[in-house]
C-alpha cells in the first residue's frame, strides 16, 4: 500500500484484497505508479480497449472505503507474487476496512 501513502489527493479505495482508486479524484499525477510494488497502476491512456478497469475502478471507488494510509499486507501476500489469472480467480467484490 505504498502508493496510498503518496498520493496527494486520497483517491484510493480498499476491496477486501484489492485496491482502485476513483478515476473522478485522480489528478494523473503518476506519483503512485512507481510506488506500486506489483506494477498494477497503469496510466488512464493504457487502459484497455474495452475500459474493462476504468469501468471496475468507477464502479467499487464509489461503494468501497477510502483508503489514506498504508497498512501493513496480508500475511500471504508473497504467495501471490507470481501467480498468474489473480483477478478472474481471487477477486472479491467485498469492502475492505478503509482508515
Amino acid at each position: 500500500m505504498d502508493c496510498v501513502e503518496v498520493c496527494p489527493v486520497d483517491c484510493f479505495y480498499e476491496g477486501e484484497n484489492m485496491l482502485v482508486i476513483h478515476p473522478d479524484e485522480c489528478i494523473d499525477c503518476g506519483v503512485c505508479e512507481p510506488e506500486c510494488p506489483v506494477e498494477a497502476i497503469k496510466p488512464e491512456s493504457e487502459d484497455d480497449p474495452d475500459s474493462k478497469w476504468l469501468n471496475h475502478n468507477t464502479e467499487y471507488s464509489r461503494i468501497w472505503p477510502n483508503v489514506t494510509q498504508m497498512k501493513e499486507p496480508s500475511e500471504d501476500h508473497e504467495e501471490f507474487v507470481n501467480k498468474t489469472n489473480k483477478f478472474a480467480e481471487f477477486f472479491s467484490p467485498n469492502p475492505g476496512k478503509g482508515d
